[in-house]
């Protein structure tokens, strides 16, 4: 990755924290079920459209939210879709919550089956509406958090929830994934052979209090291929959200995609030399 591909996409993050309006678009998309999820999407910044990029929000997020992501992915040439998920979006997380914590609330909700499928039609009728606009090239996945679970479900992670993914997507970046638990039992990776990009930071830590490091567990569970786990120093959960202090945490994760999608376009999955503030293993 050059200098000035760094120095470009992290300008547009900045841009967008500081204000600057952004080529968005609030869309409904039309799912199998004839019911309709918003979306937000993001224009490629480029004259031609490199391929698209649907984002898949944690538990009780939205289209609203991980705007650095779409900007990222926009300045690097995608067409991206933020997806909100009726079923396991704000509404959604409050009804389970009623009458429990937070906590317990959230632990209901991302092993909740009907949410899963729901976050499947969601992807499934995001992605046609995007490959009308943007027929040829890559298609990525990317999410956070449950949206991570979501994308390691879609390819080919084993899991307690009954739900299979159609490994649809040409790449995935899982953003928090999550460790053996309550959604995958052990071993539960070593099907997942496409490329594969996975971030966590030393303060991300699990909602059932596990260490950081837990979900480094899926990285070490694939197959030899091109897989790269990220660990940012000092990063937390919603810092990975876009939330809170988060703008040197976003500008890593930005140079990290562009530096892993770059090696995906090339075939070697060869890593650089550094990535300033990210410990970088690969396989």
């Amino acid at each position: 990755m050059s200098r000035s591909s760094s120095s470009r996409i992290l300008g547009v993050i900045l841009a967008g924290l500081l204000g600057t309006a952004h080529a968005q678009e609030p869309l409904l998309v039309e799912r199998q079920d004839r019911t309709s999820a918003p979306a937000i999407a993001y224009a490629p910044a480029s004259p031609t459209c490199r391929g698209i990029a649907l984002i898949s929000p944690g538990a009780g997020g939205s289209e609203q939210g991980y705007r650095y992501l779409g900007e990222t992915l926009s300045a690097l040439g995608y067409l991206a879709v933020v997806m909100g998920h009726p079923e396991s979006g704000r509404r959604a997380l409050r009804e389970h919550v009623r009458g429990t914590d937070l906590r317990e609330g959230l632990a209901d909700l991302i092993t909740d089956p009907n949410a899963y499928r729901g976050r499947f039609m969601d992807i499934a009728a995001a992605r046609q509406w995007a490959r009308v606009r943007c027929a040829e090239g890559e298609s990525l996945l990317v999410g956070h958090s449950m949206g991570a679970a979501t994308v390691m479900m879609e390819a080919g992670a084993r899991n307690r929830i009954g739900v299979r993914g159609n490994d649809a997507f040409d790449a995935y970046i899982a953003l928090s994934p999550q460790g053996p638990g309550s959604i995958f039992p052990d071993d539960a990776w070593s099907r997942v052979r496409k490329p594969m990009l996975l971030l966590t930071g030393t303060r991300d830590t699990e909602l059932g209090g596990a260490s950081w490091e837990s979900r480094t567990e899926p990285f070490r569970n694939m197959p030899p291929g091109c897989a790269w786990l990220g660990v940012i120093d000092g990063a937390s959960h919603m810092n990975l959200a876009g939330r809170g202090a988060s703008r040197a945490t976003e500008a890593t994760i930005a140079r990290t995609i562009d530096a892993f999608l770059a090696a995906v376009r090339r075939g070697d999955c060869r890593p650089p030399g550094r990535l300033e503030g990210l410990a970088l293993t690969t396989k």
